[in-house]
C-alpha cells in the first residue's frame, strides 16, 4: 500500500478511539486468501448474504468479547504505517460529524475502531477477515482487518489512500445511521418483509452510507484540505469497483438484480458524489428518493 502520495494524512493527529487487538489470543489463522478469500467477501458482504446475520448465528455458537485470533508475527513498517492511516482518518470522521451532529443540536458519539487480524469476537458474534470491514450496532464499533486494503488493490482493483479512507468513512456512516435510529429501523423489518423486498431497504441504507461518506468528504476537505488531485477519482473508482452488479458478474459471470443489498456501481459512485458535492447530511433520504 502506498500512502502519502496524494491524500494529506502525515504527521496529523490520530484518533484515541482506536482498539489494536492485532496478533491477540494465538492459534487462529487467516481464513481463505487470493481469488478464495475475494468469492468469501462478495458471497458474504456484497451480495444476498447478510454479515450481520451470519455474525449472529456464530455468536449463538460462542461470542464473548472481543478477541482477534490470528497468527503472532512481527508487524512490519508498512503494517504500522496502515494502522496509523486508520487512526488519522477516524480522527477526521469524529471532527467532521461532531460539528455536523451540533449544527442539528445534538452530539455525536464516537465509535470505536478495532484493528484485527484473522478472526475477532464483536457484539454481533465472530467474524473472520474474509467478511471485510463492518459495523456491528450492538456494540457500535468498527471492525476491519487492515489486509482487507490489500485485496480492495489486488482482487477488485481499488487502490489508493482516498479510496481506502472511503471505505472506513462508509462503515462509520452506518455508526451515523445508528445514532439516527434509521438503521434500527430498517432491521426492525427483517422477517416482516419478504427477502428480496427487504433487500431494496438494505440498498437503501448502503447508499446512504455511501451518501454520508460523501459528506464527510466534502468536510473533510473544506477543514482539513486533505485532498490531492486524483483522490475523489480513487473513491469513485472504489465505489464502482464494489457495486453489487460489478461484483456478481465477477463472481458468477451474471447479474441478479433481486439479490442486490448495495446498490449498482453506478448508484453507490453517484450517492458518495452527491454527498460530496452537497455537503448537506439532510440531501440523503434515499428511502424516499424517487431515483436510487
Amino acid at each position: 500500500m502506498n500512502y502519502g502520495r496524494r491524500m494529506r494524512w502525515q504527521d496529523r493527529e490520530g484518533s484515541e478511539n482506536v482498539e489494536d487487538m492485532r496478533g491477540q489470543g494465538g492459534g487462529g489463522r487467516m481464513i481463505g486468501g487470493g481469488l478464495g478469500m475475494l468469492l468469501i467477501v462478495l458471497v458474504v458482504w456484497f451480495l444476498g448474504g447478510d454479515p450481520l446475520a451470519m455474525l449472529s448465528q456464530m455468536a449463538r455458537q460462542g461470542g464473548g468479547p472481543p478477541v482477534s485470533s490470528a497468527p503472532n508475527r512481527p508487524r512490519s513498517a508498512e503494517d504500522e504505517r496502515a494502522a496509523k492511516f486508520v487512526s488519522v482518518v477516524l480522527r477526521d470522521t469524529e471532527e467532521v460529524w461532531g460539528d455536523v451532529f451540533s449544527q442539528m443540536g445534538s452530539s455525536y458519539r464516537q465509535p470505536k475502531l478495532v484493528l484485527f487480524t484473522g478472526q475477532v469476537n464483536s457484539g454481533c458474534g465472530r467474524a473472520s477477515a474474509a467478511m471485510g470491514p463492518f459495523y456491528c450496532p450492538a456494540d457500535q464499533n468498527v471492525y476491519i482487518d487492515l489486509s482487507f486494503f490489500d485485496q480492495m488493490r489486488d482482487e477488485l482493483g481499488a487502490s489508493g489512500d482516498f479510496a481506502h479512507a472511503y471505505v472506513i468513512a462508509h462503515e462509520v456512516g452506518h455508526h451515523v445511521q445508528k445514532l439516527m435510529g434509521t438503521s434500527d429501523k430498517v432491521n426492525q423489518l427483517r422477517g416482516r418483509v419478504s427477502e428480496e423486498d427487504y433487500n431494496k431497504y438494505s440498498v437503501r441504507l448502503e447508499l446512504q452510507a455511501d451518501f454520508y461518506a460523501g459528506v464527510w468528504a466534502r468536510h473533510g476537505q473544506e477543514k482539513f484540505h486533505f485532498l490531492e488531485e486524483g483522490d475523489l477519482e480513487e473513491a469513485l473508482n472504489a465505489a464502482l469497483a464494489i457495486g453489487d452488479d460489478t461484483l456478481q458478474r465477477k463472481a458468477q459471470g451474471r447479474v441478479v438484480p433481486a439479490a442486490f443489498t448495495h446498490g449498482t456501481s453506478e448508484q453507490r459512485a453517484r450517492w458518495f458524489k452527491k454527498g460530496y458535492q452537497t455537503g448537506d447530511i439532510r440531501q440523503g433520504d434515499t428511502f424516499n428518493a424517487r431515483e436510487l
